[in-house]
């Protein structure tokens, strides 16, 4: 069902460039960002902070459902993928607005239960011109179920032109929550990642494999717009290969599995 009548947010942000740098160190990029300075894309992503008191947030770290995202009743929420058009490059020091709203709610019943499928419309505006549109798709379930069959992520493709490895470790983990002001648990708390929602371990950010996957594309040459889709998660210090062929990118695990799967433009 589409969300009409669903409340709007809006956030500005000065654009901080420090927040930009410590994003490229956190990388292990060379800190360029400057007042004045192009940010590369989703870089926006550790700006507009909306900080929530403990009473308002959930079991999971998150501010509660209730708002912007309605409450359907599932505890478990996992960021599905996204859609980003870059109609112009965002600034670092020159304020911006985002104004976000719910676009549509669908609910299913899959193997492992009933699901229900969010759609949220980010438009980022910055000296009065709309700059980037994001969608941003997320999925909230049950609790796992420790006596149902582990799911069979697909098999990546192994015909790229370009590949390139890496370990996420628990501290770009961490830094990478902090600078995007993320609580969610699976990233640094691997107790509650393991008992409660079932992981192997903590759970490299969705956006974090995005934003690799969207400095690769942008690498090639700029980037008007990037679709991505997370198919498994990727586990802190398991070795994943970023993959590009033409517009497609993907990630792929060690044991030959599709984690993350984009198209860029």
């Amino acid at each position: 069902m589409t969300a009409a009548g669903s409340p709007t947010e809006t956030v500005t942000d000065m654009m901080d460039p420090a927040r930009g740098r410590a994003l490229q160190v956190a990388l292990g990029l060379a800190p360029t960002i400057e007042a004045g300075t192009p940010l590369p894309p989703f870089f926006h992503q550790v700006h507009f902070w909306e900080p929530q008191p403990p009473v308002a947030l959930g079991r999971d770290g998150h501010p509660r459902v209730g708002g912007l995202v309605p409450d359907l009743g599932l505890p478990r929420r996992m960021w599905a993928g996204g859609d980003l058009s870059f109609h112009a490059p965002l600034l670092a020091g020159v304020p911006a607005e985002k104004r976000a709203r719910c676009t549509s709610v669908t609910r299913k019943t899959g193997r492992s239960g009933p699901l229900a499928f969010v759609s949220l419309l980010h438009e980022i505006r910055q000296e009065g011109r709309l700059r980037v549109e994001e969608r941003q798709d997320l999925v909230y379930r049950e609790d796992p179920d420790p006596a149902a069959p582990a799911p069979v992520p697909p098999e990546a493709r192994t015909d790229e032109a370009e590949a390139v490895e890496e370990t996420f470790d628990s501290t770009l983990l961490f830094r990478y929550s902090a600078l995007t002001f993320n609580g969610h648990r699976i990233h640094y708390d691997a107790d509650y990642a393991r008992t409660v929602e079932g992981y192997a371990g903590l759970v490299v950010h969705g956006p974090l494999l995005a934003q690799r996957l969207m400095l690769m594309a942008a690498g090639q040459g700029g980037l008007a717009r990037f679709r991505f889709r997370a198919t498994a998660p990727v586990i802190s210090g398991e070795r994943v290969s970023f993959c590009r062929s033409g517009t497609a990118l993907w990630v792929r695990g060690a044991d030959g599995r599709l984690c993350m799967q984009a198209e860029a433009a």
